[in-house]
């Protein structure tokens, strides 16, 4: 329930006195009720200022109430209006309310005037406004004949509208023939009275269908003006025939088309005043012409704009203040500024005002012999007057009553009767119009009634105020009390405030409040009680709000929104964006607790707000999305201050898409040289809209912008009008010039020619110019047209020249350009390089010295000497054959170089020329040297061929490249048992003729390892592995079989097996006794010179430690079908053999053999097999 606060109000007192208010007759917020006899008031009328539609009927409305109902009567212009002779006119039944029938028949006109209604009965009567009933009016432009207006480009217009005069004024504005809105700018505006005003015309202004139409909101017509015809020419477009017939009177206006300071089109003078009535809309408007196009400036002279209600229209050419006071009257300048000077006007304001209320008079109602007043004080410039009237009838003629006394604005009532009620009129006016207010004063004795409803309930949210209503009436006027509970006590304590109109307040309800409350009003006719109920509910909170939200465009995006609520209210739960519903939109989806934004595009971006719902409150909470992108391009591009080498541009920036704009780049095309084609002009910050530009002469320029954010550059504005600057010499001349001679005899000379853009100019040539540099010759020169060569013959050769070429148009030359060095042609060099040595470093690397030759005979740039140099013939083979050149250049004057890769052992032959760049000169005599032996490459291959029992065939390659002369090769080999431990090593010198060689007295089914390599005199060459296994022997495999089947033998394994186990028990007892091991002692004592480390030298063996022979051998491994390994492609399955010797045990169990901590294991010594007793071999031992 809506409950009505007072402004005033009393807090009761924390004493023990009843909680009670003596209200004084004051009791205007008190509504009589209806049942009671009171004077008539007036509830609706028709504006003061009524404009009608003349097309429909006329309603002039007057309502009133009162008891007994009232009866009405009008007035029109001052007399009576006798409704029942007018036909047309009828009044409606129960109210003052005119109908005035004219569509039928009869004239708005003939209704004119002013009408007052007034509503009377027995005590008193209330009085209208004066209504003005005026019927709108459309007139149409009166036909006039409108001349073309001819005028020079640059020169101001004014194209007058002077709208017909209609009721209300008519709204203007301007259009063409296809109802298009002209387009306005700060060149172009529309006045304030509907004039179109031109700063400065330009050819494109030319048109033949400017329009001034008005438009009548009141009857909804729209009126034109004849089209106005303007043509924008320029002096030069006058042929002699115009120019000899047509005088300088005959253009519009006399103004020079050239750039000119700003004057003002509007208003006139240097001063002009304005006056404004109080509340209005101040409207200053300053229209300048000039040339470049004035910008309008606005001050107020000692004082300062109001912020919030000063705003700027018509591209600050109109200055309005909104809601005007007095305070805002003084002096208002504008000022027009271009390049070319400053211009000011003041406009001098002065602010008046129509009567406003200060006190209007109230309804008073009064008890018989009670006092009481009514007030009517209103204000305005100039003050207005305050007349009174009692019953519609100015009080100095009205009924005598001595009860009343008037002072002024005021009335005083003493010890008022019955015969006292009526109805008083204030009027307070001056010039600019009236205030008028009903006021009754009704006698009346009636004991007290509450009037509001029994047993009402309300229900608070806690900790809010809670206002239990008790709207009361009586005369005299009662006396409140406010009791809580059936058996309560008057309410006492300071946290409860009584209201004039019998409310009780309580600023924070809590829980405890709840319960029934009563309000018991009293005067001397009787006493009236009502009790209400009020209900204290948990306030609506959202606990868990939307957060703010940036997100590209194309994803999802959600809005949690949690609300906690009272368990006895049901909450509504609705999401808004921008305060208004979600868009009807598949995208937007809701859920208890979330909205769901998907696939989101620029128009999602805004305020998203959850509004949760109760019966008694409503909370929300707000969460911004926004949704970032790209700028938008700009726009508006416009081009001021056009100078021949520099220009403005100005644009208005595309929505930035919630992303700052960071800077913004501008590009050219030059539309006359490189049509299409867009160049990089600059680059300004985000905050700028404007750009002084450079500008080339001889460029037929358009401008683009671009914008940039942190996302990215939009796409390119529209490109700006055309400028073509005018022609110019170059500014500068051809670059990357050069001089160098093609031929023995010429100079070529080269540049880099300007482009189209560079040239300033039609007509662009060069100016080639050459001397010599060590001559005392004058400069020779040609002009060519726009090449970037020109060949000078017959020049000695390779001869210093100064250099120039300088760049001319039509308009003139480029300034001086610098000389450069450029040489005449070179021929190839005359002299060898001489006094050739040769230092031979290794089998593989040479040094090569050389004298060098003279400068002068090198006849060019020297580059650099070149070696040539092969192997003739090889020391080994003898053989003579061609083998390819190889060359190798040394750049610059080096005397000396290094030849690597050389072969080992082998003859070769080279010589030395000195390069330009021409070519080679003279080759020095041959000089021949021999590289040494080095050591061989690997055997080209090795293979095991013809395995048998006890023996193993070896096949081999010699090394592709020998290096030298081989003279023996070296065969090692050791066997590998079962448990991959490596045998004793057997070393073999075979002689260099062999590619063959048999091993015998093998072991049976045992697997070799082979190393082979081969020598020279200068060492061993790389090795190359191999492994192979002898046959197995099948009848002793089958009675090994045979045996291993036996129980005998089966039993004697197993005792052999327990032997070792126990053996290996004494053994680990010992070792952790501290019994001690002398392995390394026998390693010391019994070296063997076989298992001695490799030299290099000799190429003999120490550890095992190929790379690829640690790996271990796995079962069931086998070497190829051919059993070829070819160089280094040997592919060992043996990796660490551990500690794996030919291991035995001494008496007392310890264990004696070879002993090492590395992971890589020494070939060892021996014929005795180390691996684990088999049956094969137990089988052996027998044999």
């Amino acid at each position: 329930m809506q409950l009505k606060i007072m402004p005033k109000k009393k807090r009761l007192s924390a004493g023990r006195a009843p909680l009670m208010l003596f209200l004084c007759q004051m009791i205007s917020a008190l509504e009589v009720p209806l049942d009671l006899v009171q004077p008539p008031t007036i509830t609706q009328q028709s504006p003061k200022d009524y404009i009608i539609d003349p097309r429909e009927n006329i309603v002039i409305q007057c309502e009133a109430k009162g008891k007994p109902p009232p009866s009405f009567s009008w007035t029109r212009n001052g007399t009576h209006f006798d409704i029942d002779k007018d036909p047309l006119v009828t009044m409606k039944p129960g109210s003052g309310t005119l109908t005035i029938n004219i569509m039928s028949e009869g004239k708005a006109e003939t209704y004119e005037g002013v009408y007052q209604c007034t509503a009377r009965n027995e005590r008193g009567a209330a009085i209208s406004n004066n209504i003005v009933i005026r019927p709108s009016r459309s007139p149409l432009w009166t036909k006039e004949k409108l001349e073309p207006i001819i005028l020079r480009n640059g020169q101001s217009l004014v194209l007058p509208c002077r709208p017909p005069i209609g009721l209300p004024p008519p709204i203007i504005f301007w259009m063409d023939n296809s109802f298009q809105r002209l387009p306005q700018s700060e060149r172009v505006s529309q006045g304030l009275n509907g004039d179109l005003y031109f700063s400065n015309v330009l050819p494109e202004d030319t048109r033949e269908d400017y329009i001034c139409y008005a438009r009548f909101n009141h009857t909804q017509t729209i009126q034109q003006k004849q089209p106005i015809s303007v043509k924008v020419i320029s002096v030069d477009e006058l042929n002699d025939t115009i120019a000899a017939n047509l005088s300088d009177t005959e253009f519009y206006g006399a103004k020079s088309h050239r750039q000119r300071p700003p004057t003002f089109l509007t208003p006139d003078g240097n001063t002009s005043r304005k006056e404004e009535l109080r509340g209005n809309v101040l409207s200053l408007e300053c229209i300048a012409e000039g040339l470049p196009t004035p910008i309008i400036y606005w001050i107020k002279e000692d004082g300062t704009l109001p912020i919030n209600r000063t705003f700027y229209r018509n591209f600050k050419k109109t200055l309005q203040i909104i809601q005007v006071t007095e305070a805002d009257s003084g002096n208002y300048q504008c000022i027009a500024k271009n390049a070319l000077g400053a211009i000011h006007h003041t406009i001098s304001v002065t602010v008046k005002a129509a009567p406003y209320w200060i006190i209007a008079p109230q309804n008073l109602v009064l008890s018989p012999e009670e006092d009481g007043t009514l007030i009517c004080r209103a204000n305005g410039n100039p003050k207005p007057r305050i007349s009174w009237l009692s019953n519609g009838v100015p009080i100095e003629i009205a009924p005598d009553d001595p009860s009343r006394k008037i002072d002024g604005d005021t009335i005083i009532f003493s010890k008022v009767q019955e015969r006292s009620s009526a109805v008083y009129q204030c009027n307070a006016s001056n010039e600019y119009g009236y205030l008028l207010a009903n006021a009754f004063v009704n006698v009346l004795a009636e004991p007290p009634r509450i009037l509001t409803s029994a047993n009402t309930l309300y229900q608070v949210i806690a900790n809010r105020a809670a206002l239990l209503d008790c709207a009361f009436f009586g005369s005299p006027l009662p006396t409140i009390e406010w009791f809580k509970g059936a058996k309560g006590s008057a309410l006492r304590e300071d946290i409860y405030v009584l209201h004039e109109n019998g409310t009780l307040e309580i600023p924070v309800a809590q829980k405890d409040s709840t319960g029934t409350y009563t309000c018991v009003a009293r005067n001397k006719l009787g006493m009236a009680k009502n009790d209400v109920h009020l209900e204290i509910k948990d306030p609506t909170r959202i606990i868990k709000q939307p957060e703010y939200a940036v997100v590209q465009r194309g994803s999802t995006v959600s809005f949690e929104c949690k609300v906690k609520h009272d368990h006895t209210l049901i909450p509504t739960v609705t999401w808004l964006k921008d305060h208004g519903e979600l868009p009807n939109d598949g995208r937007f989806t809701v859920d208890k607790d979330h909205l769901v934004v998907a696939d989101v595009n620029d128009d999602d971006g805004g305020t998203y707000t959850c509004v949760a719902n109760t019966t008694l409150d409503n909370v929300s909470a707000s969460a911004v999305l926004s949704v970032v992108d790209v700028p938008n391009p700009p726009f508006d591009l416009e081009l001021t201050d056009q100078l021949d080498r520099s220009v403005q541009l100005s644009w208005t920036p595309g929505d930035d898409n919630n992303s700052p704009i960071t800077k913004f780049i501008i590009e050219y095309e030059d539309a006359m040289h490189e049509p299409g084609l867009w160049h990089h002009q600059t680059e300004v910050p985000g905050t700028q809209t404007t750009a002084q530009l450079k500008l080339s002469p001889y460029v037929n320029y358009s401008f683009r912008v671009m914008a940039e954010n942190n996302l990215g550059r939009s796409l390119p504005s529209e490109a700006s009008e055309q400028y073509l600057t005018k022609a110019a010499e170059p500014d500068k001349n051809p670059t990357a010039v050069e001089g160098l001679g093609s031929e023995p005899d010429n100079l070529v000379i080269t540049w880099k020619p300007l482009n189209g853009f560079e040239s300033n100019g039609p007509g662009l040539q060069y100016k080639v110019s050459w001397r010599q540099k060590d001559g005392d010759d004058e400069w020779t020169s040609v002009v060519v047209a726009n090449v970037s060569k020109y060949i000078v013959s017959g020049t000695p050769t390779f001869v210093p020249y100064l250099i120039k070429v300088q760049a001319l148009n039509d308009a003139g030359f480029a300034p001086e350009p610098a000389a450069v060095m450029g040489h005449s042609g070179e021929d190839l060099p005359m002299v060898a390089p001489g006094n050739v040595r040769v230092n031979v470093v290794n089998s593989t690397l040479a040094e090569v010295h050389w004298d060098p030759v003279p400068l002068k005979s090198i006849r060019g740039h020297l580059q650099g000497y070149r070696i040539y140099y092969w192997k003739a013939q090889s020391s080994l083979t003898r053989n003579r054959r061609h083998i390819e050149k190889k060359i190798l250049t040394f750049q610059g004057s080096k005397t000396h170089g290094m030849l690597p890769g050389l072969e080992p052992f082998s003859h070769y032959t080279l010589n030395v020329r000195v390069v330009n760049g021409k070519g080679e000169g003279p080759a020095s005599p041959d000089k021949v040297f021999n590289t040494p032996e080095g050591v061989p490459s690997a055997p080209s291959s090795l293979k095991i061929v013809n395995p048998t029992l006890d023996s193993l065939t070896l096949e081999w390659e010699p090394p592709s490249h020998p290096n030298g002369i081989l003279t023996e090769y070296t065969l090692k080999y050791q066997p590998i048992n079962s448990t991959h431990e490596l045998g004793p090593l057997v070393d073999l010198k075979i002689p260099a003729n062999k590619t063959r060689w048999t091993l015998k007295n093998l072991n049976f089914s045992t697997r070799y390892k082979f190393y082979f390599y081969a020598r020279t005199a200068a060492g061993s060459g790389i090795q190359i592995t191999e492994e192979a296994i002898t046959t197995v022997d099948e009848a002793m495999a089958s009675r090994q079989v045979d045996i291993a089947t036996q129980g005998w033998f089966i039993g004697l394994m197993c005792a052999v097996a327990l032997l070792i186990l126990i053996l290996l028990i004494v053994c680990f007892i010992r070792r952790n006794k501290g019994g001690k091991y002398p392995v390394k002692e026998k390693e010391d004592a019994h070296a063997d010179p076989e298992i001695q480390p490799m030299k290099e030298d000799d190429g003999t063996f120490g550890e095992y430690s190929d790379a690829e022979d640690h790996k271990p051998l796995k079962k069931g491994s086998r070497t190829p079908s051919d059993r070829t390994v070819k160089k280094e492609d040997s592919d060992d399955s043996l990796v660490d053999y551990g500690e794996g010797v030919n291991g035995q045990f001494n008496e007392d169990g310890s264990f004696i053999g070879q002993y090492s901590g590395k992971k890589e294991k020494e070939p060892a010594e021996g014929n005795e097999s180390s691996e684990a007793p088999s049956p094969v071999n137990a089988m052996n031992s027998f044999v």
